[in-house]
């Protein structure tokens, strides 16, 4: 089935560390103490990161837009009260090669990524906002 996905994770044993993969690819390890990786909100936003990066990249070189590196940072900002989810999400990116005359197809590849492909994004609840940045260097 193309459209199923399926995720084992199991304790190692030791205080709140988890290791787990999905059907295919290397295992990682999610660690509610943060200890052995990352914990499970930072995972989360690193989805969240690597959905938006693929997507952009894979947009802009349909587009023939030139990037030699790019990178994602993306803040999650919490309840305080349980449960403690993301209510307000930021998106950064930091691009190398598009020149001043790529600005409208990198913006279009921002929003489309978004606003439409981003599964992760679009799995939240529809009332996070989300905030997105573009820095060109």
């Amino acid at each position: 089935m193309k459209h199923f996905k399926k995720v084992e994770l199991t304790w190692t044993g030791e205080g709140q560390s988890f290791r787990g993969q999905g059907q295919q690819g290397e295992a990682i390890t999610i660690d509610g103490d943060s200890a052995d990786g990352p914990g499970p909100m930072d995972t989360l936003l690193l989805s969240v990161a690597a959905c938006m990066g693929i997507d952009v990249l894979m947009i802009l070189e349909k587009s023939r837009v030139p990037v030699s590196d790019l990178s994602v940072a993306v803040e999650g900002h919490r309840n305080e009260d349980h449960p403690r989810r993301f209510n307000q999400i930021s998106i950064q990116y930091r691009i190398t090669g598009p020149e001043d005359e790529h600005e409208p197809r990198l913006e279009r590849a921002v929003a489309l990524s978004r606003d439409k492909y981003c599964s992760v994004l679009h799995s939240l609840r529809t009332d996070i906002e989300v905030e997105v940045g573009i820095e060109r260097v």
